[in-house]
């Protein structure tokens, strides 16, 4: 074979290996496109995949206000319900870091105004990985603390409290600091006189949405449920969260550490590990850390990491299923999807394979 011959078979190789690689990519997006189209209930939100800090698939579809007929955009905001939880524990665990909070160390050291004797006994820690046993602050525990998982916003919003105590600043201060320094400029506490670009929320039944706007986040449970955001930036929460950016390794160890197991039908029906409100999840071979949020003021958001192959996949949706059988239902299919294509990388290691 002459010069010119290698030459043309070279750039024949790298054509078609571009119009393969172009190919799957667009594969890659129809695919995610039709389970959007196709969805029931209708999907209403937006939707972001991101390899390596790089947007690899976006989507807004439907509207933030049906009243008005005002279209959702990649920048309209939404109540991420418990995905605040990962927030909040971070903003703790950076008070675990300066010395000021001892993670094993009763909460009544933080919380003096709590009068409850197991305030004496109930950790930090405790609150974290929803171990508790609170049910109501003028209840008895439900169980010793410790022994059992029983997920709830009570405990997340002490978190908050604390947050405060330490700091010595409000829990809106504290955690939008932070993100201003990420550069997350589209996300914010919530607040009745602070709605930017948020959408309105609705419950869903059967496809007719009824809007809601009785304001189920208030100051007092900013920590379980308070943050406002898009998906744009929690794909930049995630970028800095997972690449070490915010946290110490070792904090960043104690937050993604399996602490205690639970299970939540979006991650299938066996119990998976939970650290500090995020869960560490293997499925179909694959690693991954991720949280649900739904309910309030009809609002969903789905917020998933695969470490191996730097991939996060992010949605959010200003509506909330009455069958709850339908939480979730898009968001679970992109998310299976996923999980079978190429772009996530499988954990061989269970087949003797490396």
């Amino acid at each position: 074979m002459n010069f010119i011959s290698k030459i043309s078979l070279l750039l024949l190789v790298i054509l078609t290996s571009c119009h393969s690689s172009a190919q799957k990519k667009d594969d890659f997006k129809k695919s995610i496109d039709s389970i959007i189209q196709n969805a029931n209930p209708k999907f209403n939100g937006t939707v972001l995949i991101s390899q390596n800090g790089k947007t690899l698939y976006s989507k807004a579809e439907g509207f933030s206000n049906f009243e008005t007929r005002t279209p959702i955009k990649m920048d309209t905001q939404f109540e991420i319900m418990s995905n605040s939880k990962l927030i909040a524990a971070v903003l703790l665990l950076l008070e675990v870091e300066k010395g000021k909070v001892d993670l094993n160390a009763p909460i009544k050291k933080y919380l003096p105004e709590l009068k409850q004797t197991w305030a004496d006994s109930v950790t930090v820690h405790q609150l974290l990985n929803h171990s508790h046993g609170i049910v109501d602050l003028q209840k008895p525990l439900a169980f010793k603390p410790g022994t059992q998982f029983k997920y709830g916003n009570l405990n997340y919003s002490l978190i908050g409290k604390i947050v405060e105590f330490t700091t010595k600043k409000s829990y809106t201060e504290v955690s939008e600091s932070l993100f201003k320094k990420l550069k997350m400029n589209h996300t914010f506490c919530y607040s009745a006189d602070k709605t930017q670009n948020l959408a309105t929320g609705y419950d869903n039944n059967k496809n007719t949405l009824t809007p809601l706007k009785f304001g189920f986040i208030n100051n007092n449970n900013l920590g379980a449920d308070g943050v406002i955001s898009t998906v744009s930036d929690l794909a930049i929460w995630n970028n800095n969260l997972h690449k070490g950016k915010i946290l110490k390794p070792e904090s960043y160890k104690l937050l993604t550490k399996n602490t205690i197991l639970s299970q939540h039908n979006f991650f299938g029906k066996e119990k998976q590990p939970y650290g500090y409100g995020i869960r560490i999840v293997e499925e179909d071979n694959v690693k991954y850390l991720g949280h649900t949020g739904l309910g309030g003021d009809g609002f969903s958001s789905v917020n998933l990491y695969f470490p191996e192959s730097d991939v996060s996949f992010i949605a959010m949706e200003n509506q909330m299923p009455q069958d709850a059988d339908l939480f979730y239902i898009t968001e679970f299919k992109i998310k299976n999807f996923l999980l079978k294509s190429d772009l996530i990388k499988k954990n061989n290691s269970q087949n003797g394979k490396k």
